[in-house]
């Protein structure tokens, strides 16, 4: 963790902002993922997401869980890197870390209204208590088209070749 980089917040910080958002009738667009190097692919599909409500949240997986998922190498960039990172596109309004494997418990607390994934996940390849979570709150689950010829284990290795 990088001490110069604000520590991001977890779903639980975030409650009072988004009870107030709901209070205005606004739309909250969530997604999640590892994040671990922005690439055009990860920008297409938030910008379209950002587009289908009026505030997109993210939440990224904390480093942990990034080496679970992932492998000992990973992640690249730490949790306050990525969230820093993520947090400066214009059309993101909040990140936030969820530390475990799974987000059920975020979910329940966050209540998006609508959640995005790119079109690499299907209803089916969702997490199951994941998507019974999605659904016991009522969010609509929607899958964006996937940029083709982006992902973070190819950019990876192109730079392992660089070298």
């Amino acid at each position: 963790m990088n001490p110069s980089l604000p520590t991001p917040p977890l779903a639980a910080d975030l409650v009072e902002r988004r009870k107030r958002l709901r209070a205005d009738g606004k739309t909250l667009v969530f997604t999640n993922g590892c994040f671990d190097l922005v690439h055009p692919g990860h920008v297409s599909y938030l910008k379209e997401a950002a587009a289908m409500g009026d505030e997109l949240w993210i939440g990224i997986n904390g480093d942990g869980s990034v080496r679970a998922l992932k492998g000992d190498k990973r992640p690249i960039l730490s949790e306050s890197e990525r969230a820093y990172l993520l947090r400066a596109f214009s059309f993101v309004a909040e990140v936030f870390v969820f530390p475990e494997m799974r987000l059920t418990e975020e979910i329940r607390i966050i209540r998006p209204d609508i959640y995005v994934k790119a079109g690499d996940y299907t209803l089916e390849s969702l997490d199951k208590s994941e998507r019974a979570a999605f659904e016991e709150v009522g969010s609509s689950i929607v899958f964006v088209p996937f940029l083709e010829g982006f992902s973070t284990s190819a950019m990876i290795g192109r730079i392992k070749e660089a070298f």
